[in-house]
Order: C-alpha cells, then sequence, then structure tokens
C-alpha cells in the first residue's frame, strides 16, 4: 500500500443507464453488398427466383425491421422503416425508435435487425410476401457493459431473419471459427484487405468522436480511398462455405444444392448508428427493495412460534439450457428453488443490538419520570400528526419508546407506539402489554386502526375492541362492514366447533352486540352470508370456512336469547324471499322477449299466489332495512330497468299500507355500492356533527350474494330526462315542481337551498371517492331538489372514459343554481369549501375504514390493494393548510366547470340511451 501513495487515477465521468428515460433509438443508413446474378440455369428450374424483389432490380425497394430481445425472448414489438424509393443505392437515413427506455434495457439486450425482401409467392419463413434478405443482431451494451454509440458496420446473414437469441445464429461479427474437442483447430484464411478495412474503421470512429484531429482536405482523400476499398471487398469476396444451419439455395428453397457458385457467401454489411450522449453511459441493474420483514411471522410477540414463506421457485426460460438436476419432481432440469437463510430473519442482528442498548431494560424505571424538552416535544408533535398509513424510522420509533410513559396522556400516540415496539422482542412486548391499560381512551379511528393487517398481537386487538365496546349500536352499525372485513386478521379456530372458546375478540364482541339488537344481526348475517357465498379465486377457502365459523357461533348465540329462535326463523324467511327474488331476476334475464313483454312477465311473476309475494304472512322486517317489515307488494308497479343487467323494480307493502320501492338486480357485484354507501353514510354523519348538513340522499344497499343485491329506490329524474323535458333547463324543472314567484328564480327557497347544498356535498364526496363513469344518467334529482349520485362501478380514480374530469361539475348543474354568476353559485362554491375542509379533519377514520377492506373482493380496491388507501389520501392533500386546501378545491371547481370533454362523452351516452330505449 506504500508504494500506491503517489498513484492517482485519471478522472472518468459517466451516466447510468437506469436514470436514461428516453426511448433507444438506431438509426438505420445504408446497405452495401453485391448481390451475384443469379445462373441461368437455375431460374430454368426455379421461374419463380425472376419475380424476387431484390433479384429483378438491384436498387428494389427494401425495407428493415428492429426488434429488442433479452434471454431469449422478444421485449417490444418490431419497428420497421418506412417505403423508400432507391435510385443508385440502399440509402433509409431513418431513425427508428423502440417501444423501450434505455432504463429498462438489461444488461444482454441485442437489437435484432432484419432486412426485408418481397416475393409475390412468399416462403416457408416469410411473413406474407416478405421473405428475409438478411439479419444481424446487435449488443446494445458492449464488453465494457457501456451502451454502443456512433456508427456500426453490422454483418448482414443472407436469407436469414435476425432471431435475438442469446446463442445468436445472425452476430453482427463473425466470432472465430474453432474447432471441436480433440480436434485441430480450423484456421481460416484472413484477408489483409479485410483486416485493413477493420483497422480503417476504428479509426474512423475516432474521427468522428474528436480523438483524431480534423483536416480536411486530407481526410476527404482518405475517405475516397475507403470507399474504393470497401467497394472492392464487397465485389471480390473469398469463398467461404455456409455453416450447416442452410445454404443459400436452401434458405431460398429454389437453387440447386450442387452448384458452387451458390455456395459462395454474398457479403453485405448494414451500417446502422446508435445516438451520441455526452458521457459514457454504463449499465446499472435496478436496486430493488429488501425482502419484507413480515417473512417471519411471530404470534403474540414469542420467538417460539414461527411460520416461514416457501422458498421462491425461479423458472428458465425458453431457449435456456439448464445442467443438472433442480429440486421437485417432473420438470428437473427446468425449475431450481432457492432459499436465503437471511431472508428469514425479521431483524438486522446490528441494528437490533442497537435498539436493545437503546432501549436498555435497566433504565425501565427511569424512563417514568422522563420529559421531553421543548425542541423533543416538537419532534413528537410532528410525529403525533402522522396519518396511518405513515411508516415511522427507527430514529423515531426509539423516541416514541423513550418518552412513553410521558405520552400516555396524548390518545394520538398509542397507535404510534405500538408501531415503535419489537413484538418479537418478549420483554419489551410484555411491557408495551403492561402500558395499554394506563393509556387515555383512544378515539374510534384509532382503534380501528389497531384492527388493521399490520397489528397481530392479541392484546393489542383486544384492546381496540374494548375501545369499540363503548360505541353504541348505532355508530358500530356504521363501521359494521369494515369490522366483518377485520375478522380476516383474527386467530379464529375454525375447526374446533365444540370449543365453547373463540380466540378472537372481535369475533365474539360482534356476536354478542348483534345477539342482542335485531339491526346489528340482520346486517351482521347478510355481510357473513355474502362471504361465504363468494367462491371466487380472490376468496380463498380459508376465508370461507373463517366466516361460516362466525356464523354459526352467531347463530349459536342466538338461540340462547329470549326471542332468539323466532329470529333465526326471520332469518331464514329472508333468505326465501331474496331466493324468489333471484328466481324472478333469472327468468326475466333469460326471456328472449322486448322490455314491454319483460315488464307483462314480472307482473304476472309477482301476482301469481304460488310466489308467496303478493301477501306475506306473517310480514317479514326487509332485508334491507329491517326497520320496516313487509306484507306484500304491488305487481302492477313493478318494471324492467333498460340497463344490460336489466335490474327489477319492485314496490312492497309495508304493514302500514305504505309503499317502499326497491331494486334488485342479479348478475352484477354490489359490494362496491354498498361500500361507497356505506362511506357517504359516514361522511354525512361527520357533516351533521359539525352542523352542516348538506341534504344528502344516503340511500340503502344490501349486497345479498356474490353477484346478486338490493337497493332503494328513490323516485327521481336523472339529470338527462329532467333536462330534455324541459326545455334543456334544470332551473325549468325546479321551478315547475317547486314554484314561488316570490324567490330567486322562482324557485321555492327550501328547494333551491337543498338542491345547492345537495350539489356541494355530492361534488366533495365522489371527488374524495374518486368516483367515475359520471354522465347525465346517473346523476339524479328528486322533485323537491335533492340531488344524489348512482352507479359507482368505477372508484378510486378509475373511469372508462378518456379524459374524465377529476370531479363531474355539468353545465346543466350549474345552469340549475341560476347560472355561474348567480348568488346561489357562489353558495354552492363556499359549501364546496366547508365541507372539504371538514371531512379533511377525519381523514384518519376514513383512511382506516378503507385500510380494513384492503382484503375485500371489492373490484376496485382488488386492483391495487396497497395503493387504495393512497388513492383516498392524496385527494385530501393532507400536506397542505386549510387556506391551500381551499385553493385546491377553487382551481378543481374552475377546471370541472370548463372541461369540454365531458360534454362530449355526455351527448354520445345520451345518443347511445336513445337507441336502447
Amino acid at each position: 500500500m506504500a508504494g500506491q501513495k503517489g498513484y492517482r487515477m485519471e478522472p472518468f465521468s459517466f451516466a447510468t443507464s437506469s436514470v436514461l428515460d428516453l426511448p433507444v433509438n438506431v438509426r438505420i443508413n445504408t446497405l452495401d453488398g453485391h448481390q451475384k446474378p443469379i445462373p441461368y440455369s437455375i431460374l430454368l428450374k426455379n421461374a419463380e427466383l425472376r419475380h424476387l424483389g431484390s433479384n429483378t432490380n438491384p436498387h428494389f425497394e427494401l425495407y428493415v425491421t428492429a426488434q429488442i430481445w433479452a434471454d431469449s425472448k422478444p421485449l417490444t414489438v418490431p419497428v420497421q422503416t418506412a417505403y423508400k424509393h432507391f435510385k443508385t443505392a440502399r440509402i433509409w437515413n431513418e431513425w427508428l425508435s423502440l417501444p423501450m427506455p434505455y432504463s429498462s434495457l438489461p444488461l444482454n439486450a441485442q437489437l435484432a435487425i432484419t432486412v426485408w425482401d418481397l416475393s409475390p409467392i412468399g416462403a416457408n419463413d416469410s411473413q406474407f410476401h416478405a421473405i428475409p434478405f438478411g439479419g444481424t443482431t446487435v449488443p446494445l451494451f458492449d464488453k465494457d457493459n457501456t451502451l454502443q454509440k456512433g456508427r456500426q458496420r453490422c454483418r448482414l446473414h443472407r436469407h436469414r431473419a435476425a432471431d435475438g437469441l442469446s446463442e445468436t445464429s445472425t452476430p453482427w461479427i463473425l466470432p472465430p471459427v474453432r474447432g471441436r474437442r480433440g480436434e485441430k483447430t480450423k484456421v481460416e484464411t484472413v484477408d489483409e484487405r479485410v483486416a485493413e478495412m477493420v483497422r480503417l474503421e476504428a479509426l474512423v470512429k475516432k474521427h468522428e468522436m474528436g480523438e483524431i484531429p480534423e483536416s480536411k482536405w486530407l481526410d476527404q482523400m482518405v475517405f475516397r480511398k475507403i470507399e474504393r476499398l470497401e467497394r472492392s471487398i464487397l465485389t471480390d469476396t473469398p469463398r467461404r462455405q455456409h455453416d450447416s444451419n442452410g445454404s443459400h439455395t436452401d434458405r431460398l428453397q429454389h437453387a440447386d444444392t450442387t452448384n458452387n457458385d451458390q455456395n459462395d457467401e454474398e457479403q453485405f454489411y448494414l451500417h446502422i448508428e446508435f445516438p451520441r450522449f455526452d458521457h459514457p453511459i454504463v449499465f446499472t441493474d435496478t436496486e430493488y427493495p429488501a425482502p419484507p420483514i413480515s417473512s417471519m411471522l411471530h404470534s403474540g410477540g414469542s420467538n417460539s412460534e414461527v411460520r416461514l414463506k416457501p422458498p421462491p421457485e425461479v423458472s428458465f426460460g425458453p431457449g435456456i439450457n439448464v445442467d443438472g438436476e433442480a429440486f421437485g419432481d417432473g420438470d428437473s432440469g427446468r425449475l431450481i428453488r432457492i432459499y436465503d437463510p437471511e431472508v428469514g430473519m425479521r431483524d438486522n442482528p446490528a441494528e437490533s443490538k442497537h435498539r436493545r442498548l437503546i432501549r436498555s431494560h435497566r433504565t425501565g424505571a427511569l424512563d417514568r419520570d422522563l420529559k421531553p424538552n421543548a425542541k423533543i416535544r416538537d419532534e413528537l408533535n410532528v410525529i403525533m400528526a402522522y396519518g396511518p398509513t405513515h411508516e415511522l424510522i427507527s430514529d423515531e420509533k426509539d423516541l416514541v419508546w423513550k418518552f412513553r410513559h410521558h405520552l400516555t396522556r396524548d390518545k394520538r400516540a398509542l397507535t404510534k407506539f405500538v408501531k415503535s415496539v419489537a413484538w418479537n422482542d418478549q420483554n419489551e412486548a410484555r411491557q408495551a402489554v403492561q402500558m395499554l391499560p394506563k393509556w387515555t381512551e383512544i378515539a374510534v379511528d384509532d382503534a380501528l386502526e389497531l384492527l388493521g393487517p399490520s397489528f397481530t398481537n392479541p392484546a393489542v386487538r383486544a384492546y381496540a375492541v374494548d375501545r369499540l365496546k363503548k360505541s353504541d349500536d348505532d355508530e358500530l352499525l356504521v363501521y359494521l362492514l369494515q369490522l366483518v372485513q377485520a375478522l380476516k386478521y383474527e386467530t379464529i379456530a375454525c375447526d374446533t366447533e365444540d370449543s365453547p372458546e373463540n380466540d378472537s375478540s372481535l369475533a365474539q364482541f360482534l356476536v354478542t352486540r348483534a345477539a342482542n339488537n335485531l339491526m346489528l344481526g340482520n346486517y351482521l348475517h347478510w355481510y357473513l352470508m355474502v362471504e361465504c357465498d363468494d367462491y371466487s379465486a380472490e376468496q380463498g377457502p380459508e376465508h370461507r370456512k373463517l366466516f361460516a365459523k362466525v356464523e354459526f357461533d352467531f347463530m349459536t348465540s342466538l338461540n340462547n336469547t329470549p326471542d332468539g329462535p323466532q329470529r333465526r326463523k326471520t332469518l331464514l324467511r329472508q333468505a326465501e324471499f331474496i331466493t324468489i327474488l333471484t328466481k324472478a331476476s333469472r327468468e326475466i334475464k333469460t326471456s328472449r322477449e322486448d322490455r314491454p313483454g319483460k315488464i307483462e312477465r314480472l307482473k304476472k311473476f309477482l301476482a301469481d299466489p304460488k310466489n308467496e309475494l303478493l301477501h306475506i304472512d306473517p310480514p317479514i322486517p326487509l332485508p334491507l332495512d329491517p326497520s320496516i317489515s313487509i306484507n306484500g307488494c304491488f305487481p302492477e308497479e313493478c318494471s324492467v330497468f333498460k340497463s344490460s343487467m336489466l335490474p327489477l323494480q319492485i314496490t312492497l307493502r309495508t304493514t302500514t299500507g305504505a309503499k317502499y320501492p326497491i331494486i334488485f338486480k342479479t348478475g352484477d357485484d354490489l359490494r362496491q355500492d354498498q361500500l361507497v354507501m356505506q362511506i357517504i353514510t359516514l361522511m354525512d354523519r361527520l357533516l351533521q356533527k359539525e352542523n352542516l348538513d348538506l341534504k344528502l340522499t344516503p340511500y340503502r344497499i344490501l349486497a345479498t350474494g356474490a353477484f346478486a343485491g338490493a337497493l332503494q329506490f328513490i323516485p327521481s329524474s336523472s339529470i338527462a330526462g329532467a333536462s330534455a323535458k324541459y326545455k334543456g333547463s334544470l332551473l325549468n324543472y325546479l321551478r315547475a315542481n317547486n314554484p314561488d314567484e316570490t324567490a330567486p328564480h322562482g324557485v321555492r327557497r327550501e328547494a333551491m337551498d337543498t338542491y345547492v347544498k345537495s350539489c356541494a356535498g355530492y361534488c366533495v364526496i365522489t371527488y374524495l371517492l374518486g368516483v367515475g363513469d359520471r354522465h347525465l344518467e346517473n346523476l339524479l334529482l328528486t322533485p323537491d331538489g335533492h340531488f344524489f349520485h348512482a352507479d359507482f362501478g368505477y372508484i378510486l380514480g378509475r373511469d372508462p372514459k378518456p379524459f374524465a374530469p377529476l370531479m363531474k361539475l355539468s353545465k346543466e348543474m350549474i345552469d340549475g343554481m341560476g347560472g355561474p354568476q348567480s348568488q346561489q353559485y357562489r353558495q354552492f362554491r363556499e359549501h364546496c369549501y366547508t365541507a372539504y375542509t371538514t371531512l379533511r379533519k377525519s381523514a384518519n377514520l376514513i383512511l382506516n375504514l378503507f385500510a380494513l377492506m384492503r382484503e375485500a373482493n371489492v373490484p376496485d380496491i382488488r386492483i391495487e390493494p396497497d395503493k387504495a388507501v393512497w388513492k383516498v389520501q392524496e385527494r385530501m392533500m393532507l400536506d397542505l393548510s386549510e387556506e391551500e386546501a381551499i385553493r385546491h378545491f377553487e382551481a378543481l371547481i374552475l377546471d370541472s366547470q370548463g372541461a369540454m370533454m365531458p360534454v362530449v362523452i355526455d351527448r354520445l351516452h345520451g345518443l347511445v340511451q336513445h337507441w336502447r330505449a
């Protein structure tokens, strides 16, 4: 080392390929070579050769395709040059852009370039009438892992398409010929002119890169000399036999294989050019994050119970030979299994030791008296303000643990404290569990967070359930849908049905409360039955078994209540009622009648005494709304909607003689609509707690099966229908139903106030939930001014229509307020700002509810479960102040108000609906 002290490396500037987000480009320049004329004797035997494009004209219009390959697989579709008419030489001078960025290229990426000829009769290896004139395969990185740049001279393999395989048969530079093992190496005679040409090409590249000084008069003479030398090499090539893969005549399948002239190699070279960059581009692989620490799961913080993930399996791609045997049977040589013992480690040993030193239990008694100074108090306040999705770093966890006794007075701190505990450390876990009862009472949103998948300790989950026990039945009903999904994260003994004990405190809590409350029991029963009915690939059998066990416990507990047997019979009769409606829906859908015929068939079905829908005796609570008891229906008032699923509109008769219309449909999963309506109901409660009644209409939705369900029908008109009926104006619709000449715009003040507030409420809520597919047919308006949305098939930012706005605010909606200059429109905007800022204050509760639905089989959550919470959080703009959030929403209103694409889509949708009618 002492002798190297004076050594100093020269600076080398380079860029990495991972940051180069430009598409791969290659320029196809020229094709050089001499094509020998086909002897007349061959043309006599194969007359069709006269029609081959390159044989008819030495400057026939060939075209070139390029495609990226790696690991013997194509990575992109091929791109090709445009049509070019050649006069004296085949010169394209065209840049091709391939659909892959440099940052995504693997190290072994190759560019397969094929020059295509044309023939009217085709051939065995042709693509329609295109026959390979020749192909070449160029690696995109050289032996030093540096991206190729500048001009390249590629050997073209005649009559072969570039294959792009790892062991390609069409290399751009011919490798030296070697003999087999045990034989003497074959010696190939090297033409001195070819060697001189290779040397000159290397010097030309250096000249282009500026490494050789420029001398114009001398350079022109040298370039002309090089051109003459290249022409002489191409027109007078040495004899070289084709390899065994096929001769010139074999590839064409027309020529005479005994003809010696045709066994002479026709040398063609394709000149291409890669982009030049200011610095060399060196390949860098993508750095993937470390394996998740959840690869070892500990039950209750004990190190004795460990469940390892199965070792990962690695398959080899096509065209890759594997020597030796692999693990497993059957596919020996094609599949290997990799196991790294370090992947199973939950903690880094160094970090674990550091944590134990920082959290030394010998100072545990002193921690009770620790008080943070002003600086640390500010740091703790920042940590307490983190949302439920925020991950704490190691230093933040240590800080929370250090001042845990001080933080017991802050209800926001419990979830952060639980995240800071190393639950695999038995002593630390024991201390944490002992501190839980000392904590001040936490909010409901924090209790819901503790029931999520990240918290597996039974004591922590039991503490969260104890907090929920203090909620009344009405509040619990709002969260019931998520609490049923949280059962997936509980430890429930499904195999011991005779055991009186259940390991899940949450399951026991839900069963007990539902057995003592009609509303809770009704909805818990149907939520569980839907999950048991879900046999899709996304719902595992272990979950179906879990929900079936909870349903069994609920029925057992129900029997122990005074009116339990009668309630069990009622639930059974509800199931029979749903079964009859399902039968009616399927008959209507399978019949080939037109819509009037289907409506008539439905009326006859409902009126038939055998179906027991005309008179229901004794009455039963409606599954959709158990507070309503029904005793029959009105067949003459039923109908069939004209949408694709053909939902049924059925008017039920309540025990008070009132009418209760519902919509029943099969073939559609209503769980997503049910979730959205539950969140709307929750948001309505949150707004009303702040004395902000936005006149929302949270109608009831209940999924009764994986592909069936019922909805409460609200008599209303679509915006499209109301506008069309009243000369394109919602204001005329409101004025006709609520006339008042003394009020502004001639509309009764209460109706206009209801319309303005409900428009504001639904604009904010549908924006936060990312509701898509908004058109004038699923925006509804009641005669008294209640505006609301229907059909929530697209949420969380998904939309089947292009360029959809983030919020639906149509021209018709604004006209109903009196126009953009009216006082009512200004009130609408104020209500929007107030509602948006109010709901942002309850962000933790809303986000935790979505977090509990991550593994629910809801279509738009199932697409990206890990991003569902993030998509809602992103629209809340929690990093902005209240004033900045109002400005953000103001800009959102302006963008939605001036968007033109929704107007076009609404017109097209209206035409489609008119055609269907």
